[in-house]
Parts: structure tokens; sequence; C-alpha cells
């Protein structure tokens, strides 16, 4: 008889994330440094390719057309041959060609590069969400996430230094600062995709540090969850494409993740107009401290959403609060309130994506997980496309990027907006009912 005790399962939850979550984590470190490191060689990039800031942004952007095309079909592709392999694959392919940019000699060369960065990291973050939802049911996932995605806020703190003090690296036997950090931050995910391929389980049944009793408690709490979300949980990819509500996400995403990168790749370039007088490591460093925001209020809010059983509007607050932030950045306050302001947008930004993917794990499960994460994270991802471009149009036509963010706010408050009126199930993402409780309320 499995233990259903409150001990037993706190327990057990303890050590799937210690086991499971810390070195995806490192991993997702890796993969959003060398995403968004363009964003520090930025100003020696321009200067040496003869780019505009119209140019880099869509350049910079590019790399979400080659994330979209390659989206779904590489998260099916996982779902087939395990994750295991496939992550690995694609954390070692998008290694090889971030330290290729290194090597960029014309602005051709820098689109092609970014399209292709951005087929090879194409399935790694949805892939890596719907990994989870195979060791982490559902009233635990916002909280997990939460965690997981605080490895991409973080790397602000870590990664910002680092790609200043690169940058300062300028002349260095004989290579431009740029060039240094391309090469250097690329090792990390070589490294890291080499033991994931040697130590990831491709799910419970594989994880050798679980034994008999602890995967049959998984499984069957896990079964509970499918059971609780009804007939409207997708179980087929093709099933899932019908329902309006993975569209409705697909929208609400693209305008989270439009914000999200039309600040990541200027970041750099707001802070050094607030400090015009620091040095690349002094901007890196000041760079770094609207990730800290995020890393203090991600944690706490992923867990207020699993205890209150509510996902849409901690997504919308958390949104909304964002575009509070960057309307007042657009107004050039003083250098420390705008630091602040951009605190809380990056702060906003990465809390929302707890709430958001447990609200869209709530009705998939299967290949329907798989595909439609994919989906929804690839068409919100070509919102990567047009928050660069806007920030880079503001800034070539306007002089400056306050009617950038500004715009950028108004479309993810209108984002969170629409996020309210999705309907699922409270049961999903409540306190799990046992399971009779469930299937009663299924037949009912």
């Amino acid at each position: 008889m499995t233990d259903s005790s409150p001990q037993y399962e706190a327990q057990l939850m303890r050590k799937l994330t210690w086991k499971v979550v810390p070195f995806l984590c490192l991993c997702f470190m890796a993969a959003f440094l060398d995403r968004v490191n363009v964003g520090f060689a930025k100003e020696q990039m321009q200067k040496d390719l003869n780019m505009d800031a119209q140019v880099y942004s869509l350049g910079a952007g590019i790399f979400f057309v080659g994330y979209f095309l390659f989206e779904v079909p590489s998260n099916l592709i996982l779902a087939k041959v395990g994750a295991r392999s496939w992550i690995a694959r694609i954390m070692i392919t998008w290694s090889i060609i971030s330290a290729s940019f290194a090597f960029v000699q014309s602005e051709t060369a820098f689109y092609v590069l970014r399209f292709l960065l951005g087929a090879a990291e194409a399935g790694f973050f949805p892939g890596v969400i719907y990994y989870l939802t195979k060791w982490f049911p559902s009233a635990y996932r916002s909280r997990t996430i939460a965690l997981f995605m605080m490895a991409a806020a973080g790397t602000g703190i870590i990664g910002a230094p680092l790609s200043g003090l690169l940058l300062d690296l300028d002349g260095v036997a004989g290579l431009r600062g740029y060039k240094w950090l391309f090469l250097v931050e690329a090792l990390p995910s070589l490294v890291l995709g080499i033991i994931l391929f040697l130590r990831l389980p491709n799910g419970p049944e594989e994880a050798k540090w679980l034994d008999a009793g602890e995967k049959k408690w998984l499984n069957e709490r896990l079964e509970q969850d499918r059971i609780a979300a009804g007939p409207s949980a997708h179980t087929s990819f093709a099933q899932a494409l019908t329902d309006p509500r993975v569209l409705v996400l697909c929208f609400v995403y693209f305008t989270h993740v439009l914000v999200g990168y039309g600040l990541d790749f200027f970041l750099p370039t707001l802070i050094k107009g607030s400090f015009k007088d620091a040095s690349s490591f002094v901007v890196g460093c000041i760079t770094g401290i609207p990730a800290v925001f995020a890393i203090i209020i991600m944690g706490p809010y992923g867990r207020s959403s699993d205890r209150r059983a509510e996902r849409k509007w901690h997504y919308a607050l958390a949104v909304w609060w964002a575009a509070i932030g960057l309307v007042v950045a657009s107004f050039s306050p003083p250098a420390a309130l705008s630091v602040i302001a951009l605190g809380f947008v990056v702060a906003g930004r990465w809390s929302a994506v707890a709430p958001f993917w447990g609200l869209a794990t709530t009705f998939l499960s299967g290949s329907a997980a798989a595909g439609s994460i994919a989906l929804i994270n690839a068409v919100g991802n070509l919102g990567g496309v047009c928050g660069p471009y806007i920030m880079g149009w503001s800034e070539k036509h306007l002089g400056s990027h306050d009617w950038g963010m500004r715009l950028l706010a108004l479309l993810v408050f209108f984002g969170g907006l629409i996020a309210t009126f999705i309907k699922v199930k409270p049961a999903v993402v409540g306190k799990p009912l046992s399971t009779e409780a469930q299937i009663a309320e299924v037949q009912s």
C-alpha cells in the first residue's frame, strides 16, 4: 500500500526538487547567457560591423525565427526519443554556434548565426517544462517552474558582471572584447551538455535514486491530475490544437516575450545611458541589480500561486507591475530610480512565467503537453523578434528608447488582461482531491 501521509509527500517532493531542478537550472543559465550576451556585445559589434541600432535589433530578433520554425518538431522528437539525448544534443549544438560569433565578419554572417542559434536552441525550454510535468504533480508546478526560471533571472547577477569583465579584455591576444565574450561563455553549455547526456534520467522510471514505492506514489499522483482535469484534458497534439485556450495562450505569451527580450537585449544600453562614465565591468555589475529583484520575488510568488490554487491573476498582476516599471523608466528618472524601475520590470517578467506555465499545463498531458507547450512557446517567442525591433526602431527614428518602452508596456498590459479570461477547472490547480473524489467530480 502506498504511503499517502503529508510527511511522505513533502519528503518526496523535496527529494525530487533537489535531484532534478538544480542541474536543469545550471543548464538554463548557460542557455540564457548564450542567448542574450549579444546585448553586451552590441556596442563593440556595431562599431566593428558598421551596424546601426535597427540592423542589430533585426539580427538579435532573427534568433526567434529559427526558434519558432523548429520548436514544435524539436519537442515532439524529445517526447519520442527522451530528454537525455535530445536536450544534450540541443546544448552541445548551440554552444558550438555561440562560439562561432567570435568569427563574424559581416552583417549577413551575424544574421545567419543568430538564426542557427535559435534553431539549435529550439526545444530546450519547452522540453524542460514538459520534462518537469513528468516529475511534479500540478499542485507543485508553479513553485518548481519558478525555481527553474530563477536560473534565467539569476544569469544576470553572474552573467552581467562576467560579460562586462570579458569585454574589458578588449585587445588581449589580439582579440576584441566581444570575441572573448562569445568564446568563453560558450564553454559552460558544452560541458553541461556532455554531463547531462551521461547523467540525466528520461523520467522517474529511470531514476535509480527513487525506490519502487516512490515511483508508484508519483505515478498514482500524476494519474490523479489527469483524472481531475476531466474530459478537457487533451492527450494528443491534434486534439489540443482545437482548444481556443491554446491559441489565447500563444497570444498572451507573445506579449510577455515581446517585453522580456525587448528589455533584455537593450538593458545594458539603458543602464549605460544612466551611468555614462562607467566602465564595461561597472555597467555589467549594475545591469545585474534588476535580476536581484527577480530572485527575491519569484520563489515566494510561485508558492503563492500554488497555495491559492490560482494562476490567471498571479500572471496578470506580475506583468502589470512590469508594465508600470517600463513606463516609469521611460521618463528618464534619476539613475537610481531607473535601476529600481527596471528591477520591477525584470521581476514582473520572470515572476509571471511560473503561473503562466502552471496554467498552461492544467489541461494538457501526454503528447498534447509536449506539442502544445512547444507551440505556445514558439509562437510566443516571435515576440523576441518584435520586442527588440520596436526598441531599435525607437532608438533610430525617435532618438531614444522611451516610446519603445511605453509601447511594450501597453502590449503586455493587454496580454495580462486577456489572460484573466482563460477558464480552467479550479480542482486541477488546487489542493489535490482523493482519487475517489476526483472520479466522482468528473462523472458528475
